[in-house]
């Protein structure tokens, strides 16, 4: 049996019994539970890679006032960075940016108990960062690399040489069509307050970041972004869209 011809772009789809259905769902679920024990020994190993020591100096502009990286930690031996696309001539965050973003308020009180500050960091001006993140109420904190090369050194920003010459994004593996790109950094601060970089991820490495994106997966639709020449075009700021 099938399903009939629908508005929803789902034609044809087999329809089965349910015990059929349930012997499927057994059988798919053995694959998933494969993929989470691959997943876990692939976190294993993310936890497991060389880290490389953050010796040079950077101050950002926050709520509080100037914050070096050391600082930001606020008391934490782990941080978490979501490098949030915001040029400093824009007037807006990055739409898919903002997207991610909406899953990030009220995760910070529970990464904080288990050793991990997290926040968002943006190379426009702080006063911009302030105007949009309260448009959007977003909880979640937000400072400004402005004037620093932090973005440059962790692969988010780009000149227009380095665009020019290509492959210059995701461990210089792909270009990239502007000079901001999205990504996320893990550091760790020691006894000594040294600190380290232990791991970046850009492109679809940062998809796990994104929770409604990992809905979207489990639905008969999947993201439906095929056929689309930029695959987030219909993603608008949680407050543009039409209703």
């Amino acid at each position: 049996m099938t399903t009939p011809n629908t508005a929803t772009g789902i034609q044809g789809h087999k329809v089965v019994s349910k015990e059929e259905w349930i012997e499927a769902r057994k059988a798919f679920l053995a694959k998933e539970k494969e993929f989470t024990r691959l997943r876990d020994e692939l976190s294993k190993q993310r936890r497991e890679l060389p880290w490389h020591q953050v010796n040079k100096e950077y101050i950002f502009a926050g709520a509080q006032g100037k914050e070096t990286l050391s600082d930001l930690f606020a008391g934490k031996s782990q941080l978490v960075v979501y490098h949030f696309m915001f040029d400093p001539d824009w007037d807006e965050g990055c739409p898919s940016c903002s997207f991610w973003a909406d899953n990030f308020n009220g995760i910070d009180v529970h990464l904080k108990h288990r050793d991990v500050t997290f926040l968002a960091i943006s190379r426009a001006p702080l006063r911009k960062l302030q105007a949009f993140k309260e448009r959007m109420k977003w909880t979640f904190k937000w400072v400004s690399s402005f004037g620093s090369d932090f973005n440059y050194d962790y692969r988010v920003s780009f000149t227009k040489e380095q665009l020019a010459k290509g492959n210059c994004y995701n461990f210089e593996t792909s270009s990239h069509p502007s000079e901001e790109a999205p990504g996320a950094s893990v550091f760790y601060k020691d006894k000594d307050a040294s600190i380290y970089h232990t791991y970046s991820a850009y492109a679809r490495g940062i998809d796990i970041l994104n929770t409604a994106y990992n809905y979207l997966d489990l639905v008969p639709k999947g993201r439906d972004e095929d056929g689309l020449d930029f695959s987030m075009r219909w993603v608008r700021y949680h407050d543009r869209y039409d209703d």
